[in-house]
Parts: C-alpha cells; sequence; structure tokens
C-alpha cells in the first residue's frame, strides 16, 4: 500500500478522513510494533475469540488474515490449523516481521507466514482460501479502497468459506466521542469509524452477512461479521429455515 490514499466523507461526519498517504500510517504502527500487543490484550481478545469460535475455520484449511498486526490472531489461527495453511499479512513491515517470528516460534511445526503486502492487490489465486479474517483494519482505508480490500477478499475465498470481519463498534456513545476525539490528533493511527455502513459494503462487493455479534471488553466496543458469498449464504439460510433451525444466525 505504498501509494494508498485516504479519503472518505461519510454521511454526518464532520471532519472526514484527510488526504494521508500510506507511509505515514506504516510509520505509527512500525514504531509501536513492540507495544501493540498490549492493546490488543486489553481491547481485542474478546473480539479475537468470538471469530475464532464462528469463523467455520477447520484444521487442515488454507486460512488468509488480513492486517495481522503483531499476530496474536495469526498465532491462534496456527494454533486452530496445524495441519493448514495460515498465511497472514500486514502494511506494516515491522508489525509483519514480529507477526512471522513469534508464530514461527510458537507454533514451529506448522505452515505459518506473514508478510508485508497490499492488501488491494493480493497475490493469490481466484478461490484460494477457506477462510479470511480481518480484524480492526477497514477503519483505516479510504471508500474505495475498503471496496478494493472486500472485492479481494471475496475473489480468493473459496465457495462456502467465510469472511470473518471485526470493526470498531458505534454503539456506546461515550467511547464514540473519545475515538473521535483520539482520530482528529492521530488519523494515521485511528482512522475513523465505519461500522454503521460495513454490512452494506459486504453486501455491495457480494458479501452476505450471516452472523452479526457485538461485543463488549472494557469500555471497547467491536462489531464481528460473519459473511460468505452472497449466492451461497442464501442458500445456507435457505436450508436453515427449512430445518427450523435458526441458530445459524447470531443475534445482533
Amino acid at each position: 500500500m505504498s501509494d494508498l490514499n485516504f479519503s472518505l466523507t461519510l454521511p454526518g461526519e464532520k471532519d472526514p478522513l484527510p488526504q494521508t498517504i500510506a507511509a505515514r500510517t506504516r510509520r505509527v504502527y512500525d514504531a509501536l510494533a513492540t507495544v501493540y500487543p498490549v492493546a490488543t490484550y486489553f481491547f481485542h481478545t474478546k473480539a479475537h475469540s468470538y471469530v475464532l469460535k464462528h469463523s467455520g475455520i477447520q484444521n487442515g484449511d488454507r486460512v488468509l488474515e488480513i492486517a495481522s498486526g503483531s499476530g496474536e490472531m495469526l498465532r491462534h489461527l496456527a494454533n486452530i490449523n496445524p495441519d493448514g495453511v495460515t498465511i497472514g499479512l500486514d502494511l506494516s513491515p515491522k508489525m509483519a516481521a514480529g507477526a512471522q517470528k513469534r508464530v514461527r516460534e510458537e507454533h514451529p511445526g506448522t505452515s505459518a507466514h506473514c508478510g508485508a503486502v497490499d492488501v488491494r492487490s493480493l497475490p493469490f489465486a481466484d478461490a484460494s482460501f477457506d477462510a479470511v479474517v480481518c480484524c480492526y483494519l477497514i477503519e483505516l482505508l479510504g471508500r474505495e479502497d475498503i471496496y478494493r480490500t472486500l472485492q479481494e477478499v471475496r475473489r480468493v475465498l473459496r465457495p462456502g468459506g467465510r469472511f470473518s470481519l471485526v470493526v470498531i463498534g458505534q454503539n456506546r456513545t461515550l467511547f464514540r466521542h473519545a475515538y473521535r476525539v483520539g482520530a482528529s490528533i492521530v488519523r494515521a493511527y485511528w482512522g475513523r469509524l465505519v461500522e454503521s455502513e460495513t454490512p452494506e459494503m459486504l453486501q455491495d462487493c457480494g458479501l452476505t452477512v450471516v452472523g452479526d455479534q457485538y461485543l463488549l471488553q472494557g469500555f471497547y466496543p467491536s462489531r464481528v461479521l460473519i459473511s460468505q458469498p452472497t449466492a451461497e449464504a442464501g442458500l445456507a439460510q435457505a436450508k436453515a429455515q427449512s430445518s427450523g433451525d435458526s441458530s445459524y444466525f447470531h443475534a445482533t
């Protein structure tokens, strides 16, 4: 994403994301690479656990995580998929290198890798992954790049696969206001909140939400959206409804 350009105006936003080069964001996250796991531990672990439970990942799968950060989720994915292939990607070379080192140290016998790659143009063949996971990324992307990333996810996802997306929640008023203050100071780190638009963007990119859950860890809200390619999601929904099984869908 060396030339990534952030620009987005959302309805109701008084301070739309300004033009920001990706190098700035990469520098911020490179600088925070050694301490970022602390933030993950305090704010992200609950959402990560939910994804691991509902992602549909089975041992032996090909799994892709985009925006691996310092590798907390990547290590969990490698742990539940010891006989499969687990690949992580991140914009920050230092983050990716740290994640690679940790996952190799903790799971030396697994096929797990992490590298710095532009997620808008994934270097993988069509339908090459059984599952894709993405946590807390799209807040840092401009609208066009969100669509490009989601379209790439849809492209590399195999028939019947699931895409697990975690975004920062907007359902806590005080947090929402505090986040916007932080974002106005350091846009390259905070980005801006996009959760309310995310289901529509997924749908626009050929992904239908089949699981939707809000979670709260301390004061930090997250929303987990599990989606599948639209045609397959519709078929699964029809089968669930015909069998009277409403448990296929998670409560909002």
